[in-house]
């Protein structure tokens, strides 16, 4: 149903509270993506019975937990097959890849997710670049080796900057910039040679620098059709001023004032379109979320990545901002039902979340810390999503490398990202790091618009 009075691009998905109040829903993963999925859907539907696997502190009180991790798919096909669970929403893309979706309905259940075959697009970037060449979607100059001879032949060849990425799951760690050739010989080696990433870098796709800005597009699909969230944009590096090595994620913001109507209209036209078309023509329709990586260059928009799931830390803004029922939109889809393409209404403001990491992340880091987050931090207008965290005898302890997301919903830009730095300070553990600086480059547009710098 188009929203009365709106944006003639934006629809409205009413939820249907009678089919959805009475749900079990189980939530596989527990990390602050999965966080975000339960605080979200537990609003579309307040009165469904929510179950989760090996919730993480924040989750934990929020929902029953299932004591079986998300790799264990048989064990949770068989458990969700007896506990009579409505619908299913899997997190991570590892079970994802191993084909959690396949399992689950093959027992007959209610899955959101991509089968196997079709979550190759994240699990196989050797696939998804393939697939981007044959269907004209525009992305980076490739190459995939799986014998270290070549690949530094290749470098020698194109030279630096470049991407060396292994092609396999790497937990958003597996791409390295390399702004020199030995940079990049030396990627390549501990890959290729020293199996760094273990079988995920057997195979490595080195592709052309592309210098731009990056943007976050979720799209949810049934296969054929796409309802387009609000874009955000991640920020991968874990040092201010976007330097130092690649992380999961230290934070996002959304809006982003770059990402305007005509460009949401070429992101749909020109790469999830025929994505899909692609997908479907090579027998592995793709029904779920589509995460797409978005680079604005100054040739146009190119593709920097495909994943299978929902994006974090940019679920942790996406969510706070949406004002239609994702659940509605999640159940239609795992159902088997069609989508109306459009693009999801969202609330007025802007959201700016902060990662709280773990001193030494994303290298080695300690574990088992004593974390302590004010009584009065969190509101209306404040989330803070827990990643890595874990509750010990009324503790609340680190757990992981990313531990919190500290989410603030403001009227503007520049009153979020405030709070959202302000609140990420109040949080305390030993070793905690944050980065001040998420959403950057949004504030320096602003100033610059605001100066007369900006048309």
């Amino acid at each position: 149903m188009r929203r009365s009075g709106g944006s003639p691009a934006a629809y409205f998905f009413p939820a249907r509270v009678h089919r959805l109040c009475h749900m079990r829903i189980l939530i596989v993963g527990n990390g602050g993506r999965e966080h975000a999925l339960l605080w979200k859907l537990r609003r579309d539907a307040p009165d469904a019975e929510f179950f989760a696997t090996q919730p993480n502190g924040g989750m934990a009180p929020l929902c029953t937990a299932v004591h079986i991790g998300a790799g264990d798919i048989e064990a949770l096909s068989g458990w969700a097959s007896s506990h009579r669970i409505d619908l299913t929403v899997v997190g991570p893309e590892a079970p994802l890849a191993a084909g959690i979706v396949d399992r689950f309905e093959h027992k007959g259940l209610s899955v959101f997710g991509p089968s196997e075959e079709a979550a190759r697009i994240e699990s196989s970037k050797a696939f998804s670049k393939d697939l981007m060449r044959d269907a004209g979607v525009p992305t980076a100059e490739y190459r995939t080796f799986s014998n270290l001879a070549g690949a530094q032949q290749w470098v020698r060849e194109r030279g630096a900057p470049i991407v060396v990425k292994a092609s396999g799951l790497a937990a958003g760690k597996g791409a390295i910039v390399c702004m020199t050739e030995d940079e990049a010989l030396e990627a390549l080696g501990a890959m290729l040679g020293d199996l760094t990433f273990g079988e995920a870098g057997r195979e490595v796709v080195i592709e052309d620098f592309m210098d731009g800005e990056e943007l976050s597009i979720l799209a949810v699909t049934d296969g054929v059709d796409a309802v387009i969230l609000q874009p955000s944009q991640d920020h991968k590096r874990v040092g201010e001023a976007d330097t130092g090595p690649n992380t999961g994620g230290m934070g996002a913001y959304a809006p982003v004032s770059i990402a305007t109507d005509s460009v949401i209209a070429e992101v749909r036209s020109r790469i999830i379109e025929p994505t899909l078309q692609a997908m479907s023509a090579g027998g592995a329709p793709f029904r779920g979320i589509l995460y797409t990586g978005i680079m604005k260059t100054d040739a146009g928009l190119k593709v920097v990545e495909f994943n299978c799931r929902f994006g974090d830390p940019e679920v942790q803004v996406v969510l706070p901002m949406m004002k239609d029922s994702l659940l509605d939109l999640m159940k239609t889809v795992a159902e088997g039902g069609s989508l109306q393409s459009g693009v999801a209404a969202a609330r007025t403001g802007a959201a700016v979340t902060t990662v709280v990491a773990s001193g030494g992340y994303p290298e080695s880091y300690e574990k088992g810390k004593t974390i302590s987050i004010p009584d009065d931090l969190e509101s209306d207008d404040c989330i803070v999503f827990h990643a890595g965290t874990r509750t010990d005898e009324g503790r609340l302890l680190t757990s992981g490398g990313r531990v919190l997301s500290v989410t603030s919903v403001a009227s503007n830009f520049t009153a979020a990202a405030q709070a959202s730095r302000a609140a990420a300070d109040r949080i305390e553990f030993d070793g905690a790091f944050f980065r001040a600086d998420i959403g950057w480059r949004e504030g320096l547009r602003q100033q610059r618009t605001a100066t007369g710098e900006l048309a």
